[in-house]
């Protein structure tokens, strides 16, 4: 478990690395190639400081940099415009200029604010992801999308900016609560669902292994994540067309996280429900075979996540499904499965989508 495994996004100037491993958050020298300036501000949150911050400062301290930490509040709660600019107030105050670096060090609510501060600072200053949840290493932190959310809707206020590497320590799952890590293990669920059916395969046999958070299973459920995110986010940056299938779960998704509140739910139990959903709906619609469905349904509950959605009401999940980003003129487009490995996005009869809803609480 002590080998690296580095994967790369290719994206010509912008392309960076993803290195994954064991106690990779002490190494200076992945540090080292992707900090030109002679300052390093590290974003964490009130959880995560305690745990890594000294680790981090400690493989930071012979680059010999002016190194500060703001320390966020932790949680979905927390992920808003308020809390970003406790960023912008530190690096101001700090007097930080173009060559400042930023280090997300944390899960993806840190992540996404520290991109996004990064995207905007000064029109642009460069950043590092060090995720340390699972969800964050398999989705959030690869592929550029930074933001805040807004009480109508997820992820709305945000920029596509892209990390200089991702340093994904697995050694740092070791402290995950079990909640979070199922939220993480949806995200893989999604992964193989979507491009990969013999992965998804593998993760059915694989369940029990990544819910005792074994870490041969964690390491390579994050490389082959990472690898297929890398594939589709070099394909389409900006998510003009096939970047989308990455959101499958994710209409659903947001409509739960949103309707009860940041935080309620996390965000990967949120993706898991709203994946149940999509599948039910994919076989309404005719895309989906039924056994294909319940093998969907069976790895979710067997990692421990919700099948059942709140009861919001459909013309509640309507509304927050209609302010999703990739709805266009209020018309709600989802992103459904044919068979494991292959997906579409399309539109859906009011009459099937309000059938999905009421079968769903």
């Amino acid at each position: 478990m002590d080998r690296m495994i580095t994967v790369n996004v290719e994206l010509g100037e912008r392309a960076y690395p993803i290195h994954i491993g064991a106690d990779l958050i002490g190494q200076t020298a992945l540090f080292a190639p992707h900090i030109a300036g002679s300052s390093v501000t590290i974003v964490t949150n009130s959880t995560v400081d305690p745990l890594y911050g000294d680790t981090l400062r400690a493989a930071l301290a012979p680059l010999n940099k002016q190194v500060s930490t703001v320390v966020l509040p932790d949680g979905e709660a927390h992920k808003n415009l308020e809390t970003l600019n406790l960023i912008f107030d530190a690096l101001l105050g700090s007097r930080a200029d173009r060559k400042t670096t930023l280090i997300a060090l944390g899960g993806g609510v840190i992540g996404d604010m520290t991109g996004f501060a990064a995207a905007c600072y000064m029109r642009g200053v460069p950043f590092i992801q060090v995720p340390t949840t699972l969800l964050s290493q398999v989705d959030s932190s690869v592929g550029g999308k930074t933001g805040i959310n807004h009480p109508l809707g997820k992820n709305m206020i945000g920029a596509f900016y892209q990390p200089q590497a991702v340093i994904a320590d697995i050694g740092a799952l070791r402290t995950l609560p079990g909640r979070e890590l199922a939220a993480g293990v949806a995200e893989v669920i999604k992964t193989g669902a979507i491009a990969d059916a013999g992965f998804f395969s593998w993760i059915e046999a694989n369940i029990e292994a990544l819910n005792r958070c074994e870490p041969a299973a964690l390491t390579e459920a994050v490389k082959r994540s990472c690898e297929i995110k890398a594939s589709v986010v070099a394909q389409d940056e900006r998510e003009g067309g096939l970047r989308a299938i990455l959101n499958f779960g994710h209409t659903f998704g947001h409509a739960i996280e949103a309707g009860l509140g940041y935080g309620e739910w996390l965000h990967g139990e949120a993706v898991g429900c709203g994946m149940v959903m999509a599948a039910d709906l994919s076989v309404r619609l005719g895309h989906l075979d039924e056994a294909s469905r319940k093998r969907l349904v069976d790895v979710v509950l067997a990692a421990h996540l919700p099948t059942r959605a709140p009861a919001l009401g459909a013309d509640r999940y309507v509304e927050l499904m209609q302010v999703d980003k990739k709805a266009e003129a209020g018309a709600i487009k989802f992103i459904l499965l044919k068979r494991f490995g292959e997906t579409l996005i399309t539109r859906a009869p009011d009459a099937e989508v309000h059938a999905t809803l009421a079968a769903a609480v």
